[in-house]
């Protein structure tokens, strides 16, 4: 659940007894006397009276909202924005109930060898593709109605009973290609929404919706993008497996159903240049299994020849030498920083560690590095060593957020090339290996320039780190897209 800071709760717990007393003491002499007097002549009277100056004069108590109990290095992975009470567009007339919470409990479920699968091919892995779903658990997305029954069964999303509603990705995407394959029976009306805010708004003028039903009022059949543009061709609902492979780019969507080209759509502006990914429940039983994107349009932050757009700290006492189209680092400690800085982002690098159990990382949103002060920033690990299985990370492995929160599973082996993605949006975080998501956090500290201590919204530079002596590591294919930066980030 979202971590809610209370102002009145704080200034309450702010006030203290001192403040009490101070307060207080003046007119307490006064206030007795008063009540003395009511006592003699109607004693339950005056007895109500001091029932009602004890405990309007007590201190208050800390609780569950007290800053001061909460933790200043709070590892939770889910807190999100401000609630939103309108109503959202589905099909003209159908609406989402969606709930007063901001994202209902998601059952978390431990990664162990016996259910972690990854549903990427190793060509897919090697093109910077990313998983959404790892098929046993729904870690990595939030529904908007606690009421829709969205579940995990037999290595699907799926969904049957309750109001309408919507499961969907904890952090936006902006350009991308997805493929999705779904199963339905006839008679469902499902859809998946793209490009949408939390909970989705108007079809009409703010997302996408790929329609999932064989009826509709006004023609939107499976494939359309419903209240824009209707598919080329029927497409019958069989109960069997199919496969949708939508390319958004820009204000340009393209849709592929089975293989075959169904529409084609241009937004020209009417729809947002970011936004979640959604799976929609309407009326019926809807599956959902392989879920994947690869996102679009990133650039390139190493030309392979050079350290051109780089600089290293000072007093770094590592060295960072371009081999073969790869940034090689050896010895440590030392640090080699983009001379830009990038604040909401989508980040992807291939790194390949060339000895068991090496330890290295890449900083983020980090200051500018200085001999006294090298790497304030937040920490993508790199660290493929674990304990008794793969299930618990030494030294936290790869992809987790370093002192922050470990990976839940370890992806990646050494002395073999592994991608890594990296999606900043606003305090969240989220984290994949190898295509396999094994990071979902939001920082709920207070805000601080340095991330080592709070909250930092801020841009950063990207920051590569040679560890120690022992540090032998390569990097290669060094990308990045910039995204709109959060609202409740400083422009």
């Amino acid at each position: 659940m979202s971590v809610v800071r209370s102002d009145f709760a704080a200034n309450n717990a702010r006030m203290g007894e001192n403040s009490f007393l101070s307060e207080v003491a003046e007119f307490m002499a006064l206030s007795f006397a008063s009540i003395g007097r009511i006592s003699s002549q109607f004693p339950s009277v005056g007895l109500c009276f001091l029932c009602l100056f004890f405990s309007a004069c007590s201190p208050p108590q800390p609780g569950a909202d007290d800053p001061a109990l909460e933790s200043e290095t709070s590892e939770s992975s889910s807190a999100s924005d401000e609630s939103s009470t309108e109503e959202v567009e589905v099909e003209e007339s159908t609406q989402s109930t969606a709930s007063d919470e901001r994202e209902s409990v998601i059952e978390e479920v431990a990664i162990t060898e016996d259910n972690y699968h990854n549903p990427l091919t190793p060509q897919q892995q090697a093109e910077s593709w990313i998983s959404l779903f790892d098929g046993v658990s729904l870690f990595g997305w939030e529904s908007t109605n606690p009421e829709t029954n969205w579940s995990v069964s037999e290595g699907s999303i799926t969904a049957s009973e309750g109001p309408v509603g919507f499961l969907m990705t904890t952090v936006p995407y902006a350009d991308y290609e997805l493929i999705c394959e779904y199963r339905t029976q006839t008679g469902t009306n499902s859809g998946l929404f793209l490009r949408t805010e939390f909970p989705p708004g108007s079809i009409k003028t703010e997302c996408y919706e790929v329609n999932i039903a064989d009826e509709h009022p006004n023609g939107f059949l499976t494939g359309s993008l419903v209240n824009r543009e209707k598919t080329s061709g029927d497409i019958p609902t069989n109960n069997e497996w199919n496969t949708f492979r939508i390319n958004v780019d820009g204000d340009q969507i393209d849709i592929q159903h089975n293989d075959q080209q169904v529409l084609s759509y241009n937004a020209n502006g009417t729809v947002a240049p970011l936004g979640r990914i959604a799976l929609q429940k309407n009326f019926g039983k809807i599956e959902f299994r392989k879920l994947i994107v690869r996102p679009l349009n990133l650039t390139s932050l190493f030309n392979g020849t050079d350290l051109t757009s780089w600089r290293e700290v000072p007093e770094s006492k590592s060295k960072f030498t371009v081999e073969d189209g790869t940034i090689h680092v050896q010895d440590g400690a030392g640090f080699l920083e983009t001379e830009q800085e990038y604040q909401d982002f989508v980040f992807q690098a291939d790194a390949k560690t060339h000895a068991a159990e090496l330890n290295s990382g890449f900083f983020f949103r980090a200051e500018a590095g200085t001999a006294e002060a090298p790497s304030n920033g937040y920490e993508f690990q790199i660290h493929n060593g674990f304990n008794e299985s793969r299930g618990t990370p030494n030294n936290s492995g790869t992809g987790a957020i370093f002192r922050r929160v470990d990976a839940r599973y370890v992806v990646a082996n050494d002395n073999e090339w592994f991608t890594s993605t990296l999606i900043t949006y606003g305090p969240r975080v989220c984290c994949w290996v190898n295509g396999y998501q094994v990071v979902d956090w939001v920082d709920t500290r207070k805000p601080d320039p340095n991330p080592r201590r709070g909250l930092r919204l801020e841009g950063g530079h990207i920051s590569l780190q040679g560890h120690d002596p022992t540090t032998d590591l390569s990097f290669r294919n060094l990308k990045i897209l910039e995204l709109p930066n959060h609202p409740d980030s400083d422009e």
